[in-house]
């Protein structure tokens, strides 16, 4: 088999593709032949070492294929399966491999595993902060950094069908049409005009009662100042860069915030959880409710032409690599 390692943390040119052995699986796991492995910000952070690996590490959360091998205490899933997963271990830029059935969901027969792949991470993500960290109600108006992005895609379509009027914000104007067609009522370049003040604008000086904010460091401040009283701030990404100090009695206190930091592993621990979610995100993307158009597609290869094209934000939508 073929797989991405990384010896040492850096840029994208320490993504290095070698032949590996792959063992049997253990007791409880499966083993996977990959169609298609899923694309994420998170893995330019293992790379880069924000979000520290022991290395020698492999890469990748997300992927999807066929069952070609099962452990012998193995129930509820079988050779020939078609499969998607999304969470650790890490290892998905690959070929194939072997993965513990606790964290494996079966993908529906209409639904393509090349769509399986592009949506677990930024899929799973939308549900939780939509219907769990904070959940929505219908009526509500809701802001949304990242608009354009991979899981902004999947975050407009999802928060329209349930009813919510969804304020976006991208870097560039070239972005402005991918957000609206992502269901957005309103899309902000936050590059040209003040976002904060344009969101007060539009909600008539009430502010919002939800930031969900995968940016990070350019837009904390704010988002916080576009909060309604005891709103909250919901930070689940740091693509400008990591969050810094936050002045307590200037932006949370006048207005009593709330900011959390939610990670998908916080949401999806049990298999009824994962169960849950996956139903939910595989039926929204049954009944179309939510759309998803692949933007661009790489081969294993190529991984550093890919996480290149991630930092410099170029990706406009779920992307994949193709092993």
């Amino acid at each position: 088999m073929k797989a991405i390692q990384i010896s040492k943390n850096g840029g994208p040119e320490v993504l290095e593709l070698k032949d590996i052995s792959l063992e049997n699986p253990k007791d409880d796991e499966v083993t996977i032949e990959h169609k298609a492995i899923g694309l994420n910000y998170i893995d330019t952070y293992h790379r880069s070492g924000l979000y520290p690996l022991k290395l020698p590490s492999p890469i990748g959360l997300e992927g999807a294929g066929t069952i070609t091998q099962v452990g012998s205490s193995v129930n509820g899933f079988k050779i020939g399966d078609k499969v998607s997963y999304a969470g650790a271990p890490i290892g998905s830029y690959s070929t194939h491999r072997n993965y513990q059935i606790k964290n494996l969901v079966r993908v529906p027969n209409n639904i393509d595993l090349e769509i399986a792949a592009a949506i677990m991470t930024k899929g799973l993500t939308t549900f939780y902060l939509l219907h769990k960290t904070y959940p929505v109600k219908k009526g509500q108006t809701i802001l949304f950094h990242a608009a354009a992005g991979g899981v902004g895609q999947i975050f407009g379509q999802w928060a329209k069908s349930l009813g919510c009027t969804t304020i976006g914000t991208v870097g560039t104007d070239e972005k402005i049409d991918q957000a609206i067609n992502n269901g957005y009522d309103f899309v902000i370049n936050y590059n040209k005009e003040n976002f904060a003040k344009k969101t007060m604008e539009i909600t008539n000086g009430k502010g919002v009662p939800v930031v969900y904010d995968g940016v990070g460091k350019t837009t904390l401040e704010g988002s916080l100042e576009c909060l309604s009283t005891r709103g909250m701030m919901v930070s689940f990404g740091n693509a400008s860069g990591p969050l810094s100090d936050i002045n307590v009695p200037k932006y949370i206190q006048p207005k009593g915030l709330y900011l959390v930091r939610p990670a998908m592993q916080q949401y999806l621990s049990t298999r009824e959880e994962l169960d849950e979610a996956s139903k939910v995100l595989f039926e929204k993307i049954s009944s179309e409710q939510v759309k998803i158009k692949i933007f661009k597609k790489y081969n294993l290869n190529n991984a550093m032409q890919a996480h290149q094209d991630l930092e410099s934000r170029k990706i406009l939508g779920p992307a994949i690599i193709i092993p």
